[in-house]
C-alpha cells in the first residue's frame, strides 16, 4: 500500500483500525517469548560491536562480563556481509557453544551507512539476514535506521520505499519464522503506522530505551502503547552507566511486565571507567531488576 496524499474516508480509517487491531491480536496470540507474569525471565547480552571484537572472539570478552549471549551484527561491505559465508556462520556457533554462551539475535549495522531508504543493497543484505538468522538458529534481526538511514515521516517517498521493501522480505521473514525489528529515532505511533501499512506479523519494532529518552519521549508510554510489537530491547542511556542517568529501569521492568514481555535484553551502553569493568557492573545491575530464568 502506498502512502498518497488525499484523506482518508471514514470506511479506510476503521479499516486501518481493524487492520491494525488484527495485526497486535495475531502478535498477542502467537509471539514466543510472553510469558506469564508468574514465569517471566530475561536475557541479558550485549551486542558485538560494543565489546570490541568484531568477530568469533567476541564470546570470550562476553563471558568475561558474565553475559548470557552477544547480538552479532551481519558485517560490513568491506568484509562482504561475512556472517553470510557458511564458514564464518560455523566459526560463531562454535565460540558460542565453547564459552557456554548463545547467539541471542542478528543486527545490521551496515544499513546505517546504506540506508534502506535508497540504497537497493539494503534490501539485499535484509533479505540474507533471514536465512542467517535460520542459520544460526535466532528469531529477530535488527534492521537499523540511523546515520544516512535515519527516516524521516515528512519524506513520504523514502518511508514508501522502506514500505515496499519490506513487504517484500517479510514474507521470507514469515516462511522461515523469523521478525525483523526496526529501530530508529521514530515516536511509537509512527513506528506503529510503518507496521500497520506493511501488514506483516513479522515486522515489530526492536525496542531501544536510550533512543527514545535521547528524543525526549515517555518510555513507559511507548514500551506498553507498542506491546507485543516489540521484539527485543536495547539497554543504554546515553553516557551514563545503567541505573546512574536519566532511565528509571525498575519502571522500565513494571512497563515491559505490563506488555507480558520475556526475553533478551542486549546491553548497548556507554563504559566510561573500561569495558570489561562497566559491562559486568551493567550486567549486575540489570540482574537486580530482570531475573534470569529459574532452573
Amino acid at each position: 500500500m502506498i502512502r498518497n496524499d488525499r484523506p482518508l474516508t471514514r470506511r479506510q480509517m476503521l479499516a486501518r483500525t481493524a487492520q491494525t487491531t488484527a495485526l497486535v491480536s495475531w502478535a498477542a496470540a502467537c509471539e514466543p517469548l510472553l510469558a506469564a507474569p508468574h514465569s517471566r525471565w530475561f536475557k541479558i547480552g550485549a551486542c558485538e560491536w560494543c565489546l570490541g571484537k568484531r568477530d568469533p572472539s567476541c564470546f570470550e570478552v562476553a563471558k568475561e562480563i558474565g553475559l548470557d549471549g552477544v547480538q552479532v551484527d551481519l558485517g560490513t561491505v568491506a568484509n562482504e556481509m561475512h556472517l553470510k559465508k557458511h564458514d564464518v556462520q560455523k566459526a560463531y556457533l562454535e565460540a558460542a557453544k565453547k564459552s557456554g554462551l548463545e547467539v541471542a539475535s542478528l543486527a545490521i549495522s551496515e544499513m546505517n551507512r546504506v540506508p534502506l531508504t535508497v540504497d537497493p543493497q539494503a534490501e539485499h543484505f535484509l533479505a540474507d539476514s533471514i536465512d542467517v538468522c535460520k542459520a544460526l538458529g535466532v528469531k529477530v534481526v535488527l534492521a537499523a535506521f540511523f546515520g544516512r538511514g535515519e527516516l524521516d515521516m515528512k519524506d513520504a517517498k523514502a518511508i514508501d520505499h522502506v514500505v515496499e521493501a519490506l513487504e517484500r522480505v517479510s514474507k521470507r521473514a514469515e516462511e522461515l519464522g523469523v521478525v525483523i525489528g526496526l529501530e530508529n529515532y521514530l515516536s511509537a505511533e509512527d513506528n506503529m503506522d510503518i507496521i500497520q501499512r506493511i501488514g506483516s506479523p513479522a515486522v515489530k519494532v526492536y525496542y531501544d530505551v536510550g533512543n527514545s529518552t535521547d528524543k525526549g519521549r515517555n518510555v513507559c508510554r511507548e514500551i506498553r502503547m507498542l506491546g507485543p510489537l516489540i521484539c527485543e530491547f536495547h539497554a543504554k542511556d546515553s553516557r551514563f552507566m545503567l541505573g546512574q542517568g536519566r532511565i528509571d529501569f525498575a519502571k522500565v521492568r513494571h512497563a515491559i511486565d505490563d506488555i507480558g514481555y520475556s526475553g533478551w535484553i542486549q546491553i548497548e551502553a556507554a563504559h566510561p571507567h573500561g569495558l570489561i569493568e562497566d559491562y559486568t557492573a551493567d550486567y549486575k545491575y540489570l540482574r537486580t531488576i530482570f531475573p534470569e530464568r529459574k532452573r
